[in-house]
């Protein structure tokens, strides 16, 4: 067994772990300012840095292991579907799968948009998710009480995201300029601060209410928007 180290930049931390699953690693850690990536062979980790030599280890229990449950805001609880701890009184379990697309709920601007999603949605709400992703903030909208959700993504894998199925949740490949002046109530998106720029025309045109994350503010810290 081999792995790897790989420090990837902080707004593509979660691509880079979904894209590590998609070439087959047996197991990721996080570890102080990089991953670490394990795989059978030295070629396959080879696409990713420079492998190393490592001792055997139960990858199972290290990449279950390095997935915790998360309290997020005031009624989440997002977990890996191996968890097994009960879920906290008040809170709805959102499982979410590690391997997937992006949005983890391990990320800041993940967990950020979250709380935001607490405070702004109201039920019956239409809702737009714009880079959906792994579904989970589809998930959480559904969850709060929307009365319709649409999830969006350029990436046509997202349409597979379980938390969309799980919800019979409309999905369309593109983004938010392929929909209709004033279709929603509130738009969510968490994706970066360039396509976020080329795009907020497009939010303020589609919905009243916008929760928008995966970006910086001037102190180099993850932020989210509400407007």
């Amino acid at each position: 067994m081999v792995s790897v180290h790989i420090a990837p930049e902080p707004q593509l931390y979660e691509a880079t772990i979904a894209e590590l699953w998609e070439a087959g690693t047996l197991g990721i850690q996080e570890r102080d300012g990089f991953l670490e990536a394990f795989f059978n062979t030295f070629a396959e980790a080879s696409r990713f840095g420079e492998p190393i030599a490592s001792a055997d280890t139960d990858w199972v229990k290290t990449t279950e292991d390095a997935w915790p449950p998360l309290e997020i805001g005031s009624k989440f609880f997002v977990v890996a579907p191996w968890r097994t701890e009960a879920t906290p009184a008040g809170r709805f379990r959102l499982e979410i799968n590690p391997g997937t697309q992006c949005g983890t709920g391990q990320h800041p601007c993940t967990q950020l948009c979250l709380g935001a999603m607490e405070r702004v949605i109201r039920p019956g709400d239409r809702v737009l998710d714009v880079g959906s992703g792994s579904g989970i903030l589809s998930a959480a909208a559904k969850m709060l009480g929307a009365g319709v959700v649409v999830a969006c993504d350029i990436d046509e894998e997202a349409a597979g995201a379980k938390p969309l199925r799980e919800y019979g949740t409309p999905f369309f490949q593109g983004s938010v300029d392929a929909v209709r002046s004033g279709a929603f109530d509130v738009v969510v998106a968490n994706i970066s601060d360039i396509v976020m720029d080329e795009l907020h025309d497009q939010f303020v045109r589609v919905a009243e209410r916008r929760i928008l994350s995966g970006f910086q503010d001037e102190r180099g810290e993850w932020t989210c928007v509400v407007e």
